[in-house]
């Protein structure tokens, strides 16, 4: 089977978590459909295992007693090409997904073209973690993230935001009352870094800091000093340093 990237009307994406213990282990299915000129999308997603655990063991790792969701609508047209290019430059494999993974079922023109394993699973499971969000910001079940940034150098204080909507792949960069739209991949990838290091809530504040440095609000509301309450994990990986210069282009852009 060759489905090319222009034939395809269609894809779903079938995930398992696997050896994820839970709350965390689910299964979903997200199954999407552009035959039509829209996208239309539905989604079955439903957490397993959860009988295991008592009621508060679920709530303490920050889940609700019922975190399973459907979902069967429209979403922004804007997703179409991203997810023809991922499939247009996927490798197939024929390794099993045992311990979990993701699997691509094709549809061309209406028709299944039979369930396939895609060799770039992160690739898949990023791309269907993307497409959640941005049914959750689609029917306002969450709202888009937002980073907030000060750096402090002297006597001058830049405050600034970045503004990620999922629901329409569009990211939003506010300064000193100004926006304009960021390159969507750019500040995928400053997010991704962002989420790297550790952030230690013993020494967050609810306020940013005045002093010489560079503070993070990675979206609820603690601010973190980088370099001193946001620390590296790995030390081949030097994300604080990357979150300073990533932010610090578009601060100079």
């Amino acid at each position: 089977m060759n489905t090319s990237k222009s034939s395809l009307t269609g894809i779903i994406l079938e995930y398992d978590s696997g050896i994820v213990p839970p709350p965390y282990s689910h299964v979903f299915r997200l199954a999407l459909d552009w035959g039509k000129d829209n996208l239309e999308v539905k989604l079955d997603l439903h957490y397993t295992e959860r009988e295991e655990l008592s009621e508060q063991e679920i709530l303490d790792e920050g889940f609700t007693l019922n975190d399973d969701y459907s979902y069967h609508g429209k979403l922004n047209s804007v997703w179409i090409h991203p997810i023809q290019d991922l499939f247009a430059t996927t490798r197939w494999t024929n390794k099993d997904i045992d311990e979990g993974g993701i699997t691509v079922t094709p549809i061309e023109k209406g028709k299944d073209e039979g369930v396939k394993i895609p060799a770039n699973q992160e690739e898949w499971q990023l791309m269907a973690q993307d497409l959640i969000q941005a049914i959750y910001e689609t029917v306002k079940k969450e709202l888009p993230l937002t980073v907030h940034y000060r750096l402090v150098e002297n006597d001058l204080t830049t405050d600034c935001s970045l503004t990620v909507h999922f629901s329409n792949r569009e990211v939003i960069f506010e300064k000193a009352g100004k926006s304009r739209t960021i390159h969507w991949e750019y500040a995928i990838q400053l997010m991704k870094v962002v989420f790297t290091p550790d952030y230690h809530y013993e020494l967050a504040k609810e306020e940013p800091g005045k002093k010489r440095g560079a503070y993070i609000d990675c979206g609820d509301g603690f601010w973190h000093e980088l370099g001193k309450g946001v620390v590296n994990i790995d030390p081949s990986f030097d994300a604080v340093t990357k979150i300073r210069s990533g932010f610090q282009t578009l601060i100079e852009g």
